[in-house]
């Protein structure tokens, strides 16, 4: 179980609630303070600002919560997969989000980082296939063809993808697309990150249900 019993203080909390309720974070925001770029508030954005949903997550247990609200989410709104790009620097988290969601999902076994490999297939209980990839090291086209990539992709699966930007336009555009940058001054005293800055970003139709299904789930314990 990635979640203790009480993890209502170690949540994620907009960065968009005003700055007092960010001081103590001792409950997660009600659903109208985590705003975001929705169809509703079209009138109040950018025509073409995709939904987007910023979120601090103070602590490891608080970057789990996120993970395993948007493995529920997948599960409701994404129950044949979705592309997920996760974006960040070296050390962000994208991997360590990745084993936090796949876990969520049910996913047994060791799950390790594909920066060698490119790809790293798993499934889930109910049996959807699930692709890992890591493009820090891609850097032939042909691999796209040769290591089974392109059929990764048109398959009915969820597919997870770190360093997305280095495969250049072979893929295709994410469902969501999840940004993980550290605060600074967070690392722990042997070094670890504690804190994140996460921002999810809908691109396509189902991105927008997973983001409305994530915001749905902000209150909740499961």
């Amino acid at each position: 179980e990635i979640l203790p019993s009480d993890w209502s203080s170690d949540v994620c909390s907009s960065d968009l609630i005003h700055e007092h309720a960010m001081t103590a974070l001792q409950a997660a925001p009600s659903p109208s303070a985590l705003q975001k770029n929705t169809p509703d508030s079209a009138a109040n954005s950018a025509p073409d600002t995709p939904p987007a949903l910023q979120l601090a997550c103070r602590s490891e247990v608080g970057t789990a919560a996120l993970a395993q609200r948007l493995a529920r989410g997948l599960q409701e709104a994404a129950p044949q997969g979705a592309f997920i790009a996760l974006r960040g620097g070296l050390g962000a988290g994208k991997t360590t989000f990745t084993r936090y969601l796949l876990r969520a999902l049910g996913v047994a076994g060791r799950i390790k980082s594909p920066t060698y490999a490119v790809m790293e297939p798993h499934e889930t209980p109910s049996g959807l296939a699930v692709f890992h990839f890591d493009f820090y090291r891609f850097s032939d086209p042909a691999e796209w063809e040769d290591a089974g990539l392109r059929d990764a992709f048109a398959a009915p699966a969820l597919k997870l993808a770190e360093w997305p930007q280095q495969a250049g336009g072979l893929l295709p555009v994410p469902d969501l697309d999840v940004l993980i940058a550290p605060e600074e001054g967070s690392a722990a005293e042997d070094g670890a990150l504690q804190a994140r800055r996460i921002t999810l970003t809908a691109a396509t139709p189902l991105g927008r249900r997973l983001l409305n299904t994530l915001d749905s789930h902000t209150l909740e314990s499961f």
